[in-house]
């Protein structure tokens, strides 16, 4: 390791994630707003997931299909929120477990401690939280003086009267969420969202926009009704992680390198009771953050994730484009440690994977799409 990041190339925003998964009981949930192209059948996995669209004006991943989420605020943070929770979730962690250590995976890019009110942790489900609301109308709320942690699945708060004038002043003003709680007598369900992950933007082009994203996972026992906001996200789909997959292939939809991996990995859950117990059980020991280094081929490009043999933990190739002259199978044939993503076009992304998880998580699985494709 020769370097950390330097402190310019360090400034990262730090932003939140939920993967929404809601089990599916049914062929055709009542109530529903944002149909799934399989809608008539079960889904193999026996749950699906909320994708959201974005509008392709946005200015980061414009249409991309995404995970409910976004921008940390200083509101999700503020001291305010105490009083909501009180008197009968306490400070520091409001019921919730003890905090994982979140390990960097590089060099130089320490979580620094919470100068705020509430833990980073905590801030981070509120920020996922009021985002889904904002994006897609789902409030991942609970009455206030409801037990927290309770073993069973989770479930959506009913969009109360007025729901357009309210997401309209949480996203003029993030501050008003915390008002439209205070409305309902509620606080947000920190405690259905489970640690997942964390992804940071690589340094693929100089300048962009880079990202600290905390990944949360919230089980639900069915699919609430959802509200695409129609100015960040235009459409909306339930899809299950082999048909989300299918989509994408069939370039129906698309997804940036770290929702594939995520697809990816939750298709190892046979069924939505499955990867709620994994979640309970504290399976984890530790939760991973990682920063992809680009590996530029002369027919495509590979993403790098720790663990993987090229993966070099120095600043020199963190913060620069790696490349190399030769092509991407023969980058494969050298090698025999892979964690690492081969993107050959906008919809062929092959998945390699042959470590395990050093923190009990789940890795997917080698994923590699038929040469047709290619």
């Amino acid at each position: 390791m020769n370097g950390s990041l330097r402190p310019r190339a360090s400034s990262w925003r730090r932003a939140a994630t939920v993967v929404l998964a809601a089990g599916w009981a049914c062929p055709s949930p009542a109530g529903w707003a944002c149909p799934s192209p399989a809608a008539p059948s079960l889904p193999p996995e026996g749950f699906r997931l909320l994708l959201l669209q974005r509008s392709r004006s946005q200015g980061f991943l414009p249409s991309a299909h995404v995970f409910p989420g976004g921008l940390e605020s200083s509101a999700d943070s503020s001291a305010d929120w105490l009083r909501l929770f009180a008197p009968h979730h306490r400070p520091p962690r409001f019921g919730l477990g003890p905090a994982w250590s979140r390990p960097a995976s590089f060099p130089g890019l320490p979580d620094p401690p919470s100068a705020a009110a509430l833990p980073n942790d905590v801030a981070s489900r509120i920020c996922a939280i009021r985002e889904t609301f904002e994006e897609a109308g789902v409030l991942l709320l609970r009455p206030r003086a409801a037990l927290p942690a309770a073993p069973e699945l989770g479930w959506a708060f009913a969009a109360p009267p007025g729901l357009d004038a309210w997401r309209d002043r949480v996203r003029r003003d993030p501050r008003h969420f915390l008002s439209l709680c205070e409305h309902l007598d509620c606080t947000p369900d920190i405690w259905a969202l489970h640690d997942w992950g964390g992804w940071l933007t690589p340094f693929t082009l100089p300048g962009g926009r880079r990202y600290n994203t905390a990944f949360f996972l919230c089980c639900l026992s069915e699919p609430p009704t959802v509200y695409p906001d129609l100015t960040e996200v235009v459409n909306c789909q339930w899809s299950s992680p082999s048909e989300a997959t299918e989509s994408f292939i069939s370039k129906e939809i698309w997804f940036a390198p770290p929702q594939f991996y995520e697809i990816r990995r939750l298709g190892n859950f046979a069924s939505l009771s499955d990867l709620h117990k994994f979640c309970l059980d504290g399976a984890l020991e530790g939760m991973e953050r990682w920063l992809p280094i680009t590996f530029l081929t002369a027919d495509g490009m590979l993403q790098l994730l720790p663990g993987d043999e090229l993966y070099l933990k120095d600043s020199e190739f963190l913060e620069n484009v790696m490349s190399t002259g030769k092509k991407t199978e023969e980058i494969m044939k050298e090698g025999k440690i892979f964690h690492r993503l081969v993107l050959y076009s906008r919809h062929v992304y092959n998945l390699h994977v042959t470590i395990q998880s050093k923190y009990k998580h789940v890795y997917p699985k080698t994923y590699i799409i038929s040469k047709s494709h290619l």
